[in-house]
C-alpha cells in the first residue's frame, strides 16, 4: 500500500521575482474576488476528490501547502484549508503538514496559530542572506527578518527548514559562503539549496538576453554546490537527496521523499499536478497508473469547480514502462540510491563507465546498488540517462 499525501498550491505572491516561472500571480491578478473565494474554490475541489477516491480512503501522512506565498493567507484560511483535508481523507497520526513562507509574510501570532490548528513544519524562503542578492533576485524581505522568522517557528513548536537559491548573477563563491554560514548559524532543521535556472519568459530571461545581466557559468555553480555540501556537512546536515540535507533523518521533508519514491497524491488548486499509481477502482477493476495536472488560470481553476467540473485540464495515463523509468529519474536523486534490480533493463557496461567515471559508488554497484558520488549529483541527469 502506497503511502497518500496532498499537496495545495496557493498562487497568490506579493510580488513576482524576476526568475519565478511557478504559477503564481500578484494581488489583483488572481482572478479570485477575495481569499476567501480562493479557499472555497479549493475546499470545492477537494469534495470532488473526496467523489472520484471513494473506496480508496488512505489518510494524507503529508500535506505541504505551497505557491507562491501561502501566507498571503491568513492563518485562519490556511486552517480552513488543513480541515478540509482532515473531512476529505483524514489526517494520519503522526502527519508531516508544512507550507512554505516569506519570513516578512509570517509573525509570532500567526505562526503559534498554525501550529495550533495541526501544521508542523514551515519552509521559509531564504534564498539569500547579502542584500545585493536578494535585490537582484526581487525579493522583498530584508536579511534580519529570516532570524526572526526562524525564532517565532520555533517559539510556536514548528520544524524549521531553509530554502537557498546559489548562482544568482552577481553573487560571487565569497557571497554564496557567507549565505551559507548564515543559514546554518540560524539552526534549522532542514536545508534545500537549488541552483538558479534563468527560465526564458521571465523577467531574469529578458534581462539575460538584453546582455543586462550576465549567468553564473556551470563551472562555478558546482563550485558553489561542493561547498554547500562541505559546509553543510562540517555544521551536522546530511544530504538525502541532491538538492536537500537535514540534522537528522526525522527531519527529513517526508513529502517530498513521497515524491522521489511514487508515492500518492492529489494536488489541490490552479496548475497542481497530481499523481495516483496502480489501484483497484471503486467497481473493483484494476486502474491504470494516471498523472494529471489543473488548468493554470485561477479564474478558469474557479469556474469550473463552481460548476461541478473537474478542474483538470490534461491526463496522462502512464505504463509500467513509464512508471520503470520514472522512478530511475527519481529515486537515484536520493542518498540511499536505489537497487540495481529496479533497473528498466540490465546495464552493466553503463554502469561500470559510470563508476569509472566517478559518477556512481563502485563499492555499492559491487553490492548491488546504484549510488550517486559527490561529482554523481552534479551529473545526475547524466546518470539517468546511461541507466535508461
Amino acid at each position: 500500500m502506497r503511502d497518500f499525501g496532498v499537496y495545495i498550491h496557493v498562487p497568490f505572491c506579493a510580488v513576482r521575482c524576476g526568475y519565478c516561472d511557478f504559477n503564481t500571480y500578484a494581488p489583483g491578478d488572481t482572478g479570485f474576488g477575495s481569499r476567501d473565494d480562493y479557499v472555497a474554490a479549493a475546499l470545492g475541489e477537494m469534495a470532488q476528490a473526496r467523489d472520484a477516491m471513494a473506496g480508496d480512503e488512505r489518510p494524507a501522512r503529508t500535506v505541504f501547502i505551497g505557491g507562491g506565498t501561502p501566507t498571503m493567507l491568513d492563518a485562519r484560511a490556511l486552517s480552513a484549508l488543513l480541515d478540509g483535508v482532515r473531512e476529505t481523507w483524514g489526517l494520519a497520526p503522526d502527519a508531516e503538514v508544512t507550507t512554505e513562507a516569506n519570513p516578512d509574510s509570517v509573525t509570532p501570532e500567526s505562526l503559534a496559530a498554525l501550529a495550533s490548528a495541526g501544521f508542523t513544519r514551515v519552509s521559509l524562503g531564504m534564498q539569500s542572506a547579502l542584500p545585493h542578492v536578494l535585490a537582484t533576485l526581487e525579493r522583498t524581505h530584508r536579511p534580519e527578518n529570516m532570524g526572526r522568522a526562524v525564532a517565532a517557528a520555533r517559539a510556536a513548536g514548528l520544524s524549521v527548514s531553509l530554502d537557498l537559491i546559489y548562482g544568482t548573477p552577481g553573487e560571487s563563491l565569497a557571497d554564496w559562503e557567507a549565505s551559507l554560514d548564515a543559514a546554518i548559524a540560524l539552526e534549522p532543521d532542514h536545508i534545500s539549496a537549488y541552483a538558479l535556472v534563468i527560465e526564458p519568459g521571465t523577467r531574469m530571461g529578458a534581462q539575460l538576453r538584453r546582455g543586462e545581466i550576465e549567468a553564473v557559468d556551470l563551472d562555478t555553480q558546482a563550485d558553489m554546490y561542493e561547498r554547500a555540501d562541505a559546509r553543510l556537512a562540517e555544521a551536522g546536515y546530511a544530504w538525502y537527496e541532491v538538492s536537500n540535507w537535514a540534522r537528522e533523518p526525522g527531519q527529513e521533508c517526508r513529502h517530498n521523499i513521497a515524491y522521489w519514491t511514487s508515492q500518492d497524491w492529489w494536488g489541490v488548486g490552479p496548475g497542481a499536478h497530481s499523481y495516483l499509481g496502480p489501484r483497484i477502482g471503486p467497481d473493483g477493476s484494476e486502474a491504470a497508473a494516471e498523472r494529471w495536472w489543473n488548468v493554470k488560470l485561477p479564474r478558469a481553476y474557479a469556474q469550473r469547480v463552481a460548476a461541478g467540473e473537474s478542474p483538470a485540464a490534461e491526463r496522462e495515463p502512464l505504463s509500467e514502462a513509464d512508471l520503470a523509468l520514472e522512478a530511475v529519474m527519481l529515486r537515484l536523486r536520493l542518498a540511499e540510491g536505489m537497487p540495481v534490480a529496479a533497473l528498466p533493463e540490465p546495464r552493466p557496461r553503463e554502469a561500470a563507465a559510470l563508476v569509472a567515471d566517478g559518477i556512481l559508488d563502485g563499492r555499492e554497484l559491487i553490492g548491488g546498488r546504484l549510488r550517486l558520488t559527490l561529482r554523481g549529483r552534479l551529473m545526475a541527469d547524466a546518470a539517468v540517462r546511461a541507466l535508461t
